[in-house]
């Protein structure tokens, strides 16, 4: 069969900056993928492409077509987004903080270090060297952390951690192509600075302008627009205070049209302002985290908000006071999940005690149960998927109404037990849960909740339970190295037991009910007839496909690491 990546369901964000394109669709960086969202039609994907580390920061072309993206290893991708191919790759000499197309297209400025370079944007022809470096500016003293292009195209202007706001002017004079950049030396206020007709800058700093060569082309004549700055002076109009004494500002961004400024904290509020008189329109709390990205749509009417440490992204309309978009991952690692008999939903659980329903075709997750007290260790789906099963290591399982998004069940034990395993038979009239601790298999009845029955047996956590698909017979394998065949019905006990060199990890019976597959820790898949309990065939080995799958920071060899040598899910 020929799988190829669909989509990627989780966190919608995890860090960098998210832009909007065509004003309703949402790109935002997702580790080292990026994805898509259409705010319209409620959905998203994935593009295909991916980067060798996470991306840090992206920037679409003004039409949409292009997309940027720079990874914490300097590796810049130019992708044609309707396509979704990448078209051309270039790696930059320092870190890259900020990236910006020219409103134009033409050229795109990138703050690398203490740099602000301009490349001339390849586009779709074939080149032998499709990034052309136009000119660099080495005024800055410290990181250039932010770029904003003028709407013409002329001015660029970078902000710096030297707390200055350096405005670099695109003249074409006697000299092609020469850059002339005049710096204002007060620390800047957040937002995009406007000039109007007394040669006043609103938001940023005073001071006399120190007139600076670029780092290329010295020695060239100003033409008429350089000459208007360098015959006036920067005075600071005003100063305004946010008044968010206990945090810090880690996002913002500016809306020309309307004049907006929206600013998010490190305390997990944001506000909304009215510029240049600075008043606040709203003042709200997302969460207690650091808000990493704040950026309007091109109407101005959508506020993106981003957390990259909870994995949340969100869309609000300021107007109506509503959300169009809130999508939030796992905070910790998910430890299962399962897919509805239909194939339309798929559930995850993980150590956050949290279980979320996923819609598959969109790439949203529509509820979240938050219930459970401990670790979500196992999840099943009912055969009519009207319903979800989930054990976790508070000691209860769970029944889940995905109608009226309730937990409508709950089964307990009369003492405290950690479940790490789940099953339920074809009805979905008996429900079973293996544990960690007491190396037992509890029974219950799903209509009234009422504990039927206690399998004992093994000798080690009960890491897995599926019944067959044809009769009544419950499949359990252990750590005491053995799988185990129970007629739950008749309460029989164990009828069959199938012994292996290593521990079982997990077992799965297939579609017919003939076979019965188990995964060890040695590496091998163990296929066993169910009927007869004879072995079918000799074990399978699969760690020799793993030897070479090791991380670049693991300190063991491939073949002195024991990660990765074998199965703990089977299908």
């Amino acid at each position: 069969m020929n799988y190829r990546f669909q989509n990627l369901l989780g966190a919608p964000y995890r860090g960098g900056n998210a832009i909007i394109t065509n004003n309703t669709e949402l790109i935002s960086p997702v580790g080292n993928r990026v994805s898509v969202t259409d705010l319209i039609k409620s959905q998203t994907i994935t593009l295909p492409v991916q980067s060798s580390s996470n991306i840090t920061r992206i920037a679409a072309s003004p039409d949409g077509v292009f997309l940027l993206t720079v990874d914490e290893n300097h590796r810049c991708q130019f992708i044609n987004l309707r396509q979704r191919v990448v078209l051309h790759r270039i790696s930059f000499k320092n870190a890259v903080n900020a990236i910006k197309f020219s409103p134009d297209g033409a050229h795109i400025a990138v703050a690398t270090g203490k740099l602000v370079q301009i490349w001339r944007s390849p586009g779709f022809k074939k080149e032998f060297f499709p990034f052309e470096l136009v000119r660099t500016f080495a005024d800055c003293d410290d990181k250039v952390v932010s770029l904003e292009w003028s709407p013409d195209s002329s001015y660029l202007l970078a902000g710096s951690k030297d707390l200055t706001a350096r405005l670099f002017f695109w003249g074409m004079s006697g000299n092609e192509g020469e850059f002339d950049g005049m710096d204002v030396t007060e620390p800047p206020s957040p937002g995009t600075p406007d000039r109007d007709g007394d040669g006043t800058v609103e938001g940023v700093g005073s001071g006399d302008i120190k007139k600076r060569k670029g780092y290329e082309g010295r020695g060239g004549n100003l033409d008429e627009e350089g000459g208007y700055l360098q015959n006036r002076k920067w005075e600071l109009l005003r100063k305004d205070n946010f008044m968010q004494a206990q945090a810090k500002l880690t996002a913002c961004d500016y809306h020309r049209g309307l004049n907006m400024l929206v600013v998010g904290f490190s305390n997990g509020v944001f506000g909304l302002y009215q510029m240049p008189d600075f008043v606040c329109f709203h003042l709200l709390s997302i969460s207690r985290e650091k808000i990493t990205t704040a950026v309007f749509n091109e109407l101005g009417n959508w506020l993106t908000f981003g957390c990259a440490k909870l994995g949340q992204l969100l869309v609000w309309e300021w107007k109506s006071e509503s959300y169009i978009l809130k999508q939030q991952g796992h905070y910790f690692d998910v430890n299962c999940l399962a897919y509805s008999p239909d194939s339309l939903l798929l559930a995850t659980g993980a150590d956050g005690n949290k279980v979320k329903v996923w819609t598959v075709s969109s790439g949203f997750c529509f509820i979240t149960f938050s219930e459970h007290t401990n670790a979500i260790t196992a999840l099943h789906f009912m055969a009519n998927s009207n319903s979800l099963l989930s054990a976790s290591l508070d000691g209860t399982v769970r029944a889940w109404d995905l109608f009226r998004y309730r937990n409508f069940r709950t089964f307990t034990t009369p003492e405290s037990r950690q479940f790490v395993s789940l099953a339920a038979d074809q009805s979905g009239e008996v429900i079973c849960a293996g544990t960690l601790d007491s190396f037992e298999i509890f029974v219950w009845s799903m209509k009234t909740g009422r504990l039927l029955d206690i399998l004992s047996g093994h000798e080690g956590p009960v890491h897995g339970l599926m019944f067959s698909p044809t009769n009544a017979i419950l499949a359990s394998s252990s750590w005491d190295r053995t799988v185990r065949l129970w007629d739950v019905f008749n309460g029989k006990g164990a009828v069959e037991t199938f012994s292996h060199t290593h521990d079982v990890l997990t077992v799965v019976y297939r579609p017919d009910g003939k076979q019965l597959a188990s995964s060890t820790l040695d590496g091998q898949i163990h296929f066993w007839d169910p009927i007869d309990g004879l072995l079918l065939c000799i074990p399978l080995r699969v760690a020799g496909i793993f030897l070479e799958v090791v991380s670049m920071t693991d300190r063991r060899s491939a073949a002195n690491s024991s990660s990765g040598k074998f199965f703990t899910t089977l299908c």
